[in-house]
């Protein structure tokens, strides 16, 4: 029996020929092999997977959903390859970003190329001005996400006068769900409002996978938080403690845990995460001081919270297959550990 992170991968894949072609278009030959780079590097596809399944547990079909579908998974890695030039990574996949396999200035051209790809795309949705504004909306909060991510941040980037200027010395939970609902969520929700509208869906339909995207966002980046602080390497490949060593603020854990921590160890840990350079044993001590705390089941628990929501959203919707698929990835990310 597939699990349903196989059957969403197969329900994900039907977008690449369509996205191939669409990036293709109006590419010069020697141009090509930059703008395909980001996509073959692979994915879950778990965006336009989301499109695609809520269209059909909406009563459509797999046809009605694929140029939005495209568009969310395009608008996704968009702004991937931007995050990449901003944070300066130089793997993603175990494999050179695009920045840093054809420098930052193809890498620039090649995401302006994405963008306009995206508008083209949508051009053959059933309502494409409607389907263009909300995702100009969704990329523009997605790109406000980003700011408050690097804001957040408590130390770095001593050449950009504006991150200087307003970063957070103290970010608060609210100020934390503000930037993650941007950052992450908003794509998830708006991947789902595209699948039911394409399905022609009503109203109620739309609203109940709207609140579903939403949860499932917001669960989703509390989990991926869990997991850079706690998770196992050789499950996800990363060395945990990234966003330490990444002067993050902006984890739910680290934020947690700096609430709690008597004055000496927080001071200890925001000492660490201002240093400009962060070793990993300082990453390791840090994790052993957060370890001390309630922060990982308080984190566990809210995540909890918002997959409930998100589950408790989909019973406006008809029971059949891909209403149960929605429902399994609800459940997989809350028990996701990697």
């Amino acid at each position: 029996m597939q699990s349903v992170l196989e059957v969403l991968g197969e329900l994900g894949k039907a977008v690449d020929p369509i996205m191939t072609e669409f990036l293709l278009k109006d590419a010069s030959p020697e141009f090509q092999e930059a703008v395909l780079y980001q996509i073959k590097m692979g994915g879950k596809r778990i965006r336009p997977a989301l499109t695609v399944a809520s269209c059909l547990a909406a009563g459509g079909n797999i046809q009605d959903s694929l140029h939005a579908a495209v568009a969310v998974e395009l608008a996704h890695n968009y702004s991937l390859i931007l995050d990449d030039i901003i944070d300066h990574s130089e793997l993603r996949r175990g494999l050179p970003t695009v920045w840093k396999k054809y420098g930052i200035s193809t890498a620039i051209l090649v995401a302006v190329h994405y963008r306009e790809t995206i508008s083209q795309v949508l051009n053959h949705t059933r309502d494409p001005k409607l389907f263009n504004e909300i995702l100009a909306e969704t990329i523009k909060l997605l790109t406000d996400g980003e700011r408050l991510d690097i804001l957040f941040e408590q130390a770095g980037r001593s050449d950009e006068p504006y991150i200087l200027e307003n970063r957070y010395r103290k970010v608060t939970l609210e100020d934390y769900l503000k930037m993650i609902e941007r950052k992450t969520a908003k794509l998830i929700e708006t991947s789902c409002v595209f699948g039911a509208l394409s399905a022609h869906a009503d109203k109620n339909i739309v609203d109940a996978l709207k609140q579903y995207g939403y949860n499932l966002g917001m669960a989703f980046q509390i989990g991926d938080d869990i997991i850079d602080i706690f998770g196992v390497e050789e499950k996800t490949g990363k060395k945990v403690g990234g966003d330490i060593k990444e002067h993050k603020l902006g984890n739910i854990v680290v934020l947690l845990a700096v609430e709690e921590l008597e004055s000496s160890e927080k001071e200890q840990v925001l000492s660490v995460l201002r240093k400009d350079d962060v070793s990993w044993e300082e990453v390791s001590h840090v994790i052993k001081l957060i370890s001390k705390t309630s922060a990982r089941q308080k984190a566990e628990k809210l995540k909890k919270e918002y997959v409930d929501k998100a589950v408790n959203a989909l019973e406006a919707l008809p029971r059949g297959k891909y209403r149960d698929i929605l429902l399994e990835l609800a459940s997989f990310i809350e028990k996701r550990d990697f």
